[in-house]
């Protein structure tokens, strides 16, 4: 029989209300679903556990001086829809690492992590993001000096890097590919690797004293620090050779040192003057020169009069072999060893002349005023003049290396060792940089060409 509306109504209504009432006539409720309950908070281990192990310590006390640095650079291509006509600025940007070394906010980094930056921007390792700006930088050694405007920031000094062990373990802590804080963990694999310190495209400045590790370094890491278990600083991470896994390349810590202290004192790594024409002897100049009977070693090409070369008593075809109680393969090997040392302090070298080995003491000094022009007149041939913001060729000695290269007076010289040059004083410090290279580099432009010369010093 079919219902009215309304009664269907009446009973639905009744249904509802008597399962509503069945608890209270003895049926229990369904039961709540399990629910997971927050642990409390372990307290961090003690001191003597075995989670804080070394490395673990080291990551402690060093990271919070460690921090993120991205710099800003406006950088002007050609338009490829202009055929290089025109060209059209885009923003690039840089990431890498740093070392808060001052309490007042000095942070050293790598040089070609802020080369030619527009903004500098600082993460710590809480966060806070600082401006920096640039107070010393130098491309060679590859190591600039920044400030930031803060203070009593967590900060570490730069250890030693004279008393290191192979196979010692060694962390490494930085921003790899922006990933901040990264810590990486190995071995010290080698210690007095020669690489190139210069990536412009003058002739390159080697130094050999580089840490190896296989510590993970990758790009960002750059500018970060080489700690021992000791929680020392031993080295400034900057390299990492392409394509090859578990090869990392590291400042020593005594050099960085020197250089620290000379950019924040002249903003740049003021050069050294020994009065030494330095080569590395090979099995031809050792037939030319009579010195068959020494394996390795730099040869002194000439002494300048008056230079502390000649005051150590050093002469012309004398082979320096050992440099600061380390053997000397090529000329790089005294370069590498004078910068570390600090100005004017002398060094033990080693030396053969005519079969009898000599022990001397070479003091590098700084070099006197004006010196790079003339060694540029004497050496090369070359006299220049300020001109309305270039330098003019105003004089070119008959019979010189410049004259042989066809160098004559009206000639621009617009660059040296891949540097710009519009004053005669950057030109002379670039002279001077070319010494310890052995070779300087001239851009030298003709009406509307330019010429890329090379010359031995």
């Amino acid at each position: 029989m079919l219902r009215p509306p309304a009664v269907r109504r009446a009973a639905a209504v009744l249904a509802l209300a008597l399962a509503t009432a069945l608890p209270a006539c003895g049926q229990s409720p369904p039961a709540a679903p399990p629910r997971l309950e927050p642990e409390p908070a372990a307290p961090p281990p003690p001191a003597d556990s075995v989670r804080r192990t070394p490395v673990v310590r080291v990551v402690e006390r060093v990271s919070p001086a460690v921090v993120n640095i991205s710099a800003e650079a406006i950088v002007r291509q050609p338009d490829p829809f202009f055929g290089g006509s025109f060209s059209r600025q885009r923003r690039a940007q840089s990431l890498g690492s740093g070392l808060i070394v001052g309490a007042n906010g000095l942070v050293v980094t790598n040089a070609h992590v802020v080369d030619g930056a527009s903004r500098i921007v600082v993460t710590t390792l809480d966060g806070r993001e600082l401006e920096a700006e640039v107070l010393g930088s130098d491309r060679d050694s590859d190591l600039a000096v920044l400030k930031v405007d803060a203070s009593r920031l967590p900060h570490v000094e730069l250890g030693s890097s004279s008393r290191l062990l192979i196979g010692e373990t060694v962390v490494a802590i930085g921003n790899p590919f922006g990933l901040s804080h990264t810590v990486t963990s190995g071995t010290l694999s080698a210690r007095g690797r020669a690489l190139p310190a210069t990536r412009s495209g003058a002739p390159e400045l080697r130094f050999t004293d580089f840490l190896q590790t296989d510590a993970s370094i990758n790009p960002g890491n750059s500018g970060g620090p080489l700690v021992n278990l000791d929680g020392e600083v031993i080295g400034i991470n900057t390299a990492i050779i392409s394509g090859a896994d578990g090869i990392g390349f590291a400042i020593p810590a005594d050099r960085a040192r020197r250089i620290v202290n000379d950019l924040l004192r002249y903003g740049e790594l003021a050069p050294l003057w020994t009065g030494l024409r330095l080569i590395t002897l090979d099995p031809a100049l050792a037939r030319e020169r009579g010195l068959e009977e020494v394996e390795r070693g730099a040869v002194v090409l000439k002494v300048w009069p008056g230079s502390p070369g000649e005051e150590a008593g050093l002469r012309e075809d004398d082979v320096v072999v050992t440099i600061a109680g380390q053997p000397v393969a090529a000329r790089e090997d005294v370069t590498t060893a004078l910068y570390t040392a600090e100005v004017g302090a002398p060094v033990e070298v080693e030396i053969v002349r005519s079969g009898e080995r000599l022990r001397r003491r070479l003091a590098a000094a700084r070099p006197p005023e004006g010196l790079g022009m003339e060694l540029l007149r004497r050496a090369v041939g070359v006299d220049v003049r300020p001109d309305r913001g270039v330098l003019v060729v105003r004089d070119v000695a008959a019979g010189s290396p410049a004259a042989e290269r066809g160098l004559r007076p009206g000639d621009l010289l617009v660059a040296g060792n891949g540097q710009r040059v519009v004053e005669v004083d950057h030109l002379g410090r670039e002279v001077l940089r070319a010494l310890d290279r052995g070779g300087l580099h001239l851009v030298v432009q003709r009406g509307r060409y330019a010429y890329n010369l090379s010359f031995p010093l």
